[in-house]
């Protein structure tokens, strides 16, 4: 009997193409100029990554995720995907009507059927989406910078998103689940990451690696904190890793186009339903994942999971505890593998090594492969020579 992948949530991908009869009306409607992360949100629609999505959230769809995590029809979905708009600026798009969505360089990329418009308690969502309300959480502090207004409806694509970076990377879920086929890959890893691939990483990957056919390194090239390491400098740190420590046969690179919401629980399970529509089976989830700050538990990303049957999530979550270079044994390992005491464990964060960076110190190999830190440390010498 032939294999076949794993479903895309909700049964099916979402494809959202204008039909080319319909093309030249769009010149004459209003236009709406998107944000950076109402780009990665579109491209993640129009591409079928957020399956079952069909368009930005509706009212009733946005009160049922932030409450209950779940869409009207009962479909789990963790975090509201919304198109935010100015309180002024939203008079200009009428309820019942189409809208134009533009590039910021003027580019029209879609058609949005606007069914519906509503402005509800930001605070809320904020509470019951981020765990808390302050500003100092940058997801918190995106959403309320988008606007008070939101415009909910169907979109039909007209352009894909002129991405000038990462080309040979942007493999939509219809691609990826073809290489997947070729491969003959039925049990597939997700690793979701917006860091460079440090030993602690690589550690639990090659462990989800001796379990699976396939492993799928997903890192998001959104837009995250400024503090973050820029997208371009990981896509090398990625491929020279991938190219020296692991199996090429077994292992696709390709970029997750999304925002990084730092919704740490609720983000780790719209992660993984995202992997499951590129056609993933498992996604690893570790510590602190999609997390920022303290404003949540070490293992809150792992426990949501619980919340949710097989049957609601088909994707199986990889869940491992905290990895460190263990001194004693000097190789990588866990408190499940290694009687080790605390002196005897090197813990390295990616905050700490981006402060390490900052005050040019080399992060040692505990840490990270020599290939990698050259690179990291030779983009922080170009940073800090433009300043």
């Amino acid at each position: 009997m032939v294999r076949t992948l794993i479903d895309p949530h909700g049964g099916k991908l979402v494809e959202c193409h204008l039909h080319e009869q319909e093309r030249q009306a769009v010149q004459l409607l209003p236009r709406l100029t998107l944000s950076e992360r109402n780009l990665a949100d579109l491209e993640c629609i129009m591409t079928g990554v957020y399956s079952p999505l069909e368009g930005f959230v509706s009212e009733q769809d946005y009160h049922t995720i932030v409450s209950d995590m779940r869409l009207s029809n009962g479909l789990a979905w963790s975090i509201p995907v919304t198109l935010q708009v100015q309180e002024g600026e939203a008079k200009q798009y009428k309820l019942d009507s189409d809208i134009a969505l533009v590039h910021p360089n003027g580019d029209l990329l879609a058609v949005m059927t606007i069914t519906s418009k509503y402005q509800p308690d930001q605070q809320r969502e904020a509470q019951q989406v981020y765990k808390t309300t302050t500003e100092d959480h940058p997801g918190v502090k995106a959403l309320l910078a988008e606007g008070v207004v939101y415009l909910g409806g169907a979109i039909q694509q007209i352009n894909p998103i002129p991405y000038q970076d990462f080309r040979d990377f942007r493999l939509t879920p219809k691609i990826t689940r073809q290489i997947f086929q070729e491969r003959q890959w039925r049990a597939i890893a997700a690793f979701q990451t917006r860091n460079p691939i440090h030993r602690a990483h690589e550690y639990i990957t090659k462990i989800a690696l001796e379990m699976v056919d396939g492993l799928f390194i997903n890192p998001l090239v959104g837009a995250t904190k400024s503090d973050d390491i820029p997208a371009n400098v990981r896509m090398q740190c990625y491929q020279v890793l991938l190219d020296r420590y692991y199996p090429k046969n077994r292992v696709l690179l390709g970029v997750f186009p999304a925002a990084m919401r730092y919704a740490g629980p609720r983000e780790a399970i719209m992660h993984a339903i995202a992997r499951q529509n590129y056609g993933c089976t498992h996604f690893i989830v570790g510590r602190d994942h999609a997390g920022v700050g303290d404003y949540y538990g070490t293992y809150d990303a792992q426990h949501i999971f619980d919340q949710f049957t097989s049957k609601e999530l088909q994707i199986t979550p990889l869940k491992f505890e905290h990895a460190f270079y263990c001194t004693r044994s000097q190789t990588m390992a866990t408190d499940k593998t290694s009687p080790s005491t605390p002196a005897e464990r090197i813990h390295l964060s990616g905050t700490k090594v981006r402060q390490m960076l900052r005050n040019g110190q080399i992060p040692p190999p505990e840490f990270t492969r020599p290939e990698v830190a050259e690179i990291l440390v030779a983009s922080m010498r170009e940073a800090v020579a433009s300043i």
